[in-house]
């Protein structure tokens, strides 16, 4: 996983399951087993022109026939599922439906501007699902914050967004004229996401094919819960290790006091204090993060008891969360339990 923005695996992302399996199931076959058929599938604007074989505008941006363009798109697919879980899937399937055939156009025409201003001729282009691959990097810009893991040389910092970002480069450099597409998905991402034009309510999945898509293929591609127990991430230093160590210690003290929680709540209600999720009463262990001390793990008797609301929490924090889709209150109760720490709180805001 390249960021801290949600649950690992592809739990509540059937969608993000169902693109991945599929992409890369044609794209092992048209390599490996059907290379003949490898020219049905090429996308050329010259053959859309001139033969008028339109069908190529279709699975000529579905398939991809670069082995190596479709493992960098399907790991940016994997990591992009954090907004199927925050949009919801059919938001998510309307988002790129409408950046897929948004950046469709843009290809054309953009191809047409290089022919008219430069001469240069634009015939064939990266196939697969790269317009909205490259679509997806706009909200990952603008919804998810930026946190410092490291700094390279004392001058360069790392975050938890740099691999992302060199993925992206990764696959911006594979061929000659991706950056056609990555011009057209980064643009259409921008219209759509910043509802210009009213393009997002032109180009969405109506809710009978939302509905029908979770009763039909709902049940084979649910994922399961993912379990406490994880394995730990590799880190450039000791330091990061034992930061990831101490998260995951405090992931599974938060899991195990929100069942205690819930069971004692079911035994005798009562009105929860702090906000909608009363994030106070389960994240105390979250306030001595980033000291690289070791774990103390808590006594049991004292992880249930409310940490009084001391910690002041930064506005342009909260903004940032609000701006996310969560409400005031819950932003400032995730700010305070966790100690300002942006990043985890959007973490548990984002899983809950």
């Amino acid at each position: 996983m390249f960021t801290t923005t949600g649950s690992r695996g592809l739990y509540k992302a059937p969608l993000s399951k169902c693109l991945l399996l599929i992409t890369s199931a044609l794209t092992l076959l048209l390599t490996l087993g059907l290379p003949h058929y490898q020219n049905l599938f090429v996308y050329s604007l010259q053959a859309v022109r001139q033969h008028k074989q339109v069908w190529r505008l279709v699975f000529g941006r579905l398939i991809c026939l670069d082995v190596k363009d479709a493992f960098c798109s399907a790991l940016l697919i994997y990591t992009f599922r954090v907004f199927e879980r925050r949009f919801g899937s059919r938001k998510f399937a309307s988002f790129l439906f409408g950046v897929w055939v948004l950046s469709g156009l843009l290809d054309f025409l953009l191809a047409e501007v290089l022919h008219f201003l430069f001469e240069l001729r634009v015939d064939v282009l990266p196939g697969g699902l790269l317009g909205p691959v490259f679509a997806l990097f706009v909200p990952f810009f603008c919804s998810v914050p930026q946190v410092q893991v490291t700094q390279l040389l004392g001058c360069m910092s790392i975050t938890n967004k740099s691999l992302v970002y060199l993925v992206g480069v990764q696959l911006l450099t594979s061929s000659t004229y991706m950056w056609v597409v990555a011009l057209s998905g980064l643009a259409s991402g921008t219209l759509y996401y910043s509802e210009v034009l009213g393009v997002h309510r032109l180009l969405q999945v109506p809710q009978w094919a939302a509905r029908c898509g979770a009763r039909l293929l709902g049940p084979a591609l649910e994922g399961t819960e993912p379990r406490a127990e994880s394995p730990l991430g590799m880190g450039a230093t000791l330091d990061i290790q034992r930061q990831q160590r101490m998260d995951m210690l405090d992931q599974q003290l938060l899991l195990s006091q929100m069942e205690q929680f819930r069971r004692s709540a079911a035994q005798t209600p009562q009105p929860w204090a702090g906000g909608l999720l009363g994030w106070s009463r389960f994240l105390p262990g979250l306030r001595n993060r980033g000291q690289n001390l070791p774990h103390v793990q808590p006594h049991p008797q004292q992880s249930l008891q409310p940490h009084p609301l001391d910690t002041p929490v930064a506005e342009e924090q909260v903004a940032r969360l609000m701006e996310m889709g969560f409400s005031r209150v819950d932003a400032q109760e995730a700010l305070r339990a966790s100690n300002n720490d942006i990043n985890m709180a959007t973490n548990f805001l984002l899983q809950h």
